[in-house]
């Protein structure tokens, strides 16, 4: 197909008008590579438009369903967050999941419908801009498989009317739509996957290739006449496993206007527990194989932060035991490596990216972009509003 023009970024002076920033010093080009240093802060934080490209309000291991906590709001306050990308889909089960998303979309409902002074649903990003105004945080319905559509494309219609607005297209494992991350024949994009693209990409919604296979995520990007996201994966150069992405699949996202949210996940590492150095790294390397204007983060976690007591292990352990019986687990997951990062195990990771991002000698426009700008301006071309 032919190549579509590059998309139009927001001008300088809009960019930073945006972000409360107007001040700040002329970028950077291309990462930086100093040495670790001590955080020192970063001033701008509480101006910029800081987004979880996937994350969500909730304490780990809390009952499935149970209203959010004083404790989970008092962490949203916290967090500094603008809005996240959070999932409601069913994942890996075309049985169950067109009823589970339901469910979950109806309490989601009720908790924003509960706390309109802390919650707020986004449709639009004119939504993430008042959500930041009012200090609110703004919840983006999203999937994380299209189980939830069946052989149905219909359903897009009625899941975008009820809020969806971000559509992952595979978890690991194949879907009708395509190859997760997961199958080795990596078979790519299927015939109703690009007709399932089409339908999003005339929906106006978020196309996101997380968690899909290697021929999967180049033919979607092909496929879509919109930018696309990878919402929260890691740089395969970095850490070679099957979560994470390659270089060729990172460099074609940018060319066509995307964006890559860099996880707080073990897959950062090969071997052992992950720490904010290594989601450094992972940054840096997105960083440099993207470009400023295509990255940011996506830590696939909740805003609370994790209190290790024997419960959390105990549960912690069934969950991976549960998700390799399921076989929807990726390789390595381990009951003694936490899906989170112990030194960023607080309500404002964020902040402390921030502060790390500063002491590395990232200008403030950079930081402002990973924290948070570049997605929005994702949400804005793809939106429309």
């Amino acid at each position: 197909m032919p190549q579509r023009p590059m998309p139009r970024l927001f001008p300088r002076r809009t960019f930073l008008s945006l972000l409360g920033i107007a001040s700040t010093a002329s970028l950077w080009r291309g990462a930086v590579r100093a040495a670790p240093a001590k955080a020192t802060g970063w001033p701008g934080y509480r101006e910029a438009v800081v987004i979880d490209s996937l994350g969500g309000p909730g304490v780990y291991g809390s009952d499935d369903f149970a209203p959010l906590s004083a404790g989970a709001l008092s962490d949203v306050r916290a967090s500094g967050l603008t809005a996240v990308n959070l999932t409601v889909s069913g994942v890996g089960s075309y049985a169950v999941d067109y009823d589970r998303t339901i469910r979950n979309l109806a309490y989601w409902s009720a908790q924003v419908a509960a706390h309109p002074d802390v919650l707020l649903e986004v449709r639009t990003a004119a939504n993430v801009v008042a959500a930041k105004r009012s200090g609110q945080l703004g919840l983006i319905y999203g999937f994380q498989d299209t189980t939830p559509l069946g052989e149905d494309l219909e359903r897009v219609d009625t899941f975008w009317n009820l809020g969806i607005r971000i559509f992952q297209l595979t978890y690991n494992r194949r879907n009708l739509v395509g190859d997760g991350c997961m199958e080795p024949g990596n078979a790519g994009l299927s015939e109703f996957g690009r007709k399932l693209i089409a339908r999003l990409n005339a929906r106006r919604a978020l196309v996101d290739l997380s968690h899909a296979g290697e021929r999967t995520t180049l033919e979607a990007i092909d496929a879509s006449r919109q930018p696309v996201a990878i919402s929260h994966t890691g740089c395969a150069a970095v850490a070679p496993h099957p979560r994470n992405k390659t270089d060729a699949e990172l460099r074609k996202l940018a060319e066509r206007g995307g964006y890559v949210g860099i996880y707080l996940m073990p897959y950062l590492r090969t071997q052992g527990q992950p720490m904010a150095e290594d989601v450094l790294r992972h940054l840096q390397h997105a960083l440099d194989v993207c470009g400023e204007d295509h990255v940011g983060v996506g830590t696939d976690g909740s805003i609370s932060p994790v209190a290790v007591t024997p419960e959390f292990q105990r549960k912690f352990a069934d969950e991976v035991k549960e998700r390799k019986k399921l076989g929807i687990a990726a390789p390595g997951e381990d009951a003694n490596v936490y899906t989170f990062v112990p030194d960023l195990n607080v309500a404002n990771r964020f902040e402390r990216l921030a502060e790390l991002l500063s002491a590395r000698q990232y200008s403030s426009l950079q930081i402002a972009k990973v924290l948070g700008g570049n997605f929005l301006r994702l949400l804005r071309e793809v939106w429309g509003a």
